[in-house]
């Protein structure tokens, strides 16, 4: 007779509950005050180092427009972080301003300066035509059939009755332009306020469109330029705009977190572009103007654009398939990555105390900022595995609204520091949720680590056992025969292109009383919501399709638990073996169902190198193939 099959992995002994003692209490108050404290330390010296009033106007425009943004941006629908992530790159589409106002020459640029300008207009627009249509496209997948209709086409009236208004204003009242700043801020605010639910989502959209239209507008009312520089102008944001949407024209969910990074690299090469257009132009022409604020300014969006540019592009890379995912692992990597930082942190001296009086160290300090940067993002980046690279897309969102602040402060325009601060926080609140739900350290992440905060340092466990596989009939009459069905899918699915087949499986067995919902991880996929997005577009209504927190505990009572394509997400791994690479990490516990089918192409182990013992349990069956001809299979056994 054959061998027994040897006894499953031990158990982990369950958690005792940790009863809080009042010293616990007063440990967690007094971390909170010591916060507390430093924040109140960091704010008076910025009053003691604040150099102007018009600084401290701009830090208090910040600091509220940073609070502002916490407040939204975690309100925003985890459904919707997909479509929060392609409304700020639209937002920051604002870099245009800086690029406006340093072009000129007529109909052509006639300088450096002026050329960088009009590139840095241009390749914004790009950046907002594109963002915001794309943006519109998630969100309409969005719309059930039982929705009622929408005509967010009337707000066009009022929106453009504000410009034409402000138009006619603003030639003989010149506060007219800080309103209409004011009112673009407002509308953008708004754009990512109404991302917390999904009826008011696409109201949040237009308004996020009024906004930057408004921001424009305003821009361009506070210019006094002759007749040809405004065809210039109409010819940057025309012809970025026309190349955004056709690029947003082709853009499905599989191919989102792609298009994601390159609007970001957009972002990052604007801002790089405007600093260094502005103090070309000022160092020509009104040296005097090159004060301390302005030149820290200038030097922070060029280092912060430049992170972002090439970091994008590698992400990109990574992401579309043109660059291996695996990291980059050279020796003296941190030696590396401290050279280019230090060596950045002594250009941007540089230009800070000699940029405003000699403008040849000055170009020198900007062409080695920009290598600097660029090389640290570019190596920083490849450094990355690509199963981190949900949180580099976060991070790098978060960079290109710092870069827009700095130009904020660097033109003294208080909306784009506002719209700055949003973006910043955004991608920084992202970030901080992907890192949770991987349970990482950013640090770690950032600089190319392993593991996550909760490995011990021992050997993983081997989890011995053999699998037992199921074909499309058992899995079909399986299907049929229970009453609660959870689906969890992974990158797999939207690989395959097999969310079509899902959507009608799951519409089916509704059909036939089986209570079928969808489980999502935070970080399945290759952006926040990607996976949310790619079954709304299936046409799978988003009421059934729920967060972790809010189905993990529903496991033990569901019959079946169809896993397809998710592989890191549901291994138990994470809880019973302390010394995984994944150990800690939040998961969804689809092994408490009482029966779990796997449809995976292989039984190879996921994007972080983890066996999982979820594969080899007693009630798990493997169903292997592609995800989309088993998924047509198991429709068409359905519909016999």
């Amino acid at each position: 007779p054959p061998p027994p099959p040897p006894p499953p992995p031990p158990k982990p002994p369950p958690k005792e509950e940790v009863v809080l003692t009042e010293e616990d209490y007063k440990a967690m108050y007094t971390e909170s005050a010591k916060k507390a404290g430093y924040g109140a330390a960091a704010m008076l010296g910025v009053g003691l180092v604040s150099p102007t009033a018009a600084f401290s106007n701009m830090f208090t425009t910040f600091a509220l427009s940073g609070v502002i943004g916490y407040q939204v941006v975690w309100g925003v629908a985890h459904s919707l972080h997909s479509p929060l992530m392609a409304v700020t790159n639209a937002v920051s589409g604002m870099t245009a301003v800086g690029g406006m106002y340093t072009m000129g020459g007529g109909l052509v640029p006639s300088t450096l300066s002026e050329t960088l300008g009009f590139t840095a207009t241009a390749i914004s627009a790009v950046n907002i035509t594109g963002g915001f249509l794309v943006t519109k496209k998630m969100l309409d997948m969005f719309k059930r059939p039982t929705d009622p209709p929408e005509f967010y086409e009337l707000y066009a009236y009022p929106t453009a009755g504000f410009i034409g208004g402000f138009g006619l204003i603003n030639l003989g009242f010149p506060q007219a332009a800080s309103i209409a700043a004011t009112a673009s801020a407002l509308g953008c605010i708004g754009g990512i306020a109404g991302l917390a639910s999904q009826s008011t989502a696409r109201m949040g959209l237009v308004s996020g469109m009024s906004g930057v239209s408004i921001g424009i507008a305003a821009t361009i009312g506070s210019l006094s330029w002759p007749a040809s520089t405004y065809v210039q102008l109409a010819a940057a944001l025309g012809g970025g705009g026309f190349a955004g949407y056709e690029i947003a024209k082709r853009v499905d969910p599989t191919s989102l977190p792609q298009t994601v990074a390159a609007f970001h690299s957009l972002v990052g090469l604007a801002a790089v572009f405007s600093a260094a257009a502005d103090y070309l132009e000022h160092a020509a022409h009104s040296p005097e103007m090159l004060d301390g604020v302005r030149l820290t300014s200038i030097a922070l969006a060029s280092v912060i654009g430049g992170v972002t540019t090439t970091g994008s592009v590698i992400a990109f890379g990574k992401l579309n398939g043109n660059l291996s995912s695996a990291p980059l692992q050279l020796e003296q990597r941190d030696q590396i990555n401290m050279a280019a930082g230090a060596g950045t942190v002594a250009m941007m001296g540089l230009l800070m105390t000699m940029g405003h009086s000699h403008p040849a160290a000055g170009m020198f300090a900007l062409a080695g900022m920009g290598v600097l940067s660029g090389g640290l993002g570019l190596h920083m980046t490849a450094s990355i595995g690509g199963a981190d690279m949900p949180v580099v897309i976060t991070v790098l969102n978060s960079y290109s609204g710092w870069a827009l602040c700095a130009e904020g402060f660097m033109l003294d325009k208080p909306i784009l520091t506002t719209v700055g601060a949003l973006i910043g926080s955004s991608g920084a609140i992202l970030t901080h949720i992907m890192c949770v739900a991987m349970n990482r350290d950013i640090v770690s992440v950032l600089l190319g680590g392993y593991g996550t905060s909760a490995t011990g340092g021992g050997e993983a466990m081997v989890f011995e056992g053999e699998a037992t596989f199921t074909d499309v009939e058992a899995t079909v009459e399986n299907l049929k025969a229970a009453k609660e069905v959870i689906v969890v899918p992974g990158y797999g699915l939207a690989v395959a292109n097999g969310q079509y087949a899902m959507a009608e499986i799951a519409k089916e067995l509704r059909a036939q009383g089986v209570n079928l919902r969808f489980a999502i991880h935070p970080v399945a996929g290759r952006m926040p919501g990607q996976l949310n997005v790619l079954l709304a577009e299936a046409g799978v209504p988003y009421d059934i399709v729920l967060e972790m927190e809010e189905i993990n505990d529903d496991f033990k009572d569901t019959d079946i638990c169809l896993v397809v394509g998710a592989n890191d997400t549901v291994n138990s791994a994470a809880i019973e073996d302390p010394n995984s690479i994944i150990a800690g990490m939040p998961v969804l516990h689809v092994w408490e169902a009482k029966n779990v089918i796997v449809m995976k192409r292989s039984m190879g182990a996921g994007y972080a190198g983890a066996d999982n013992p979820v594969f080899i349990k007693d009630n798990t069956d493997m169903l292997l193939g592609d995800a989309k001809k088993t998924l047509d299979a198991i429709k068409a056994k359905l519909d016999d």
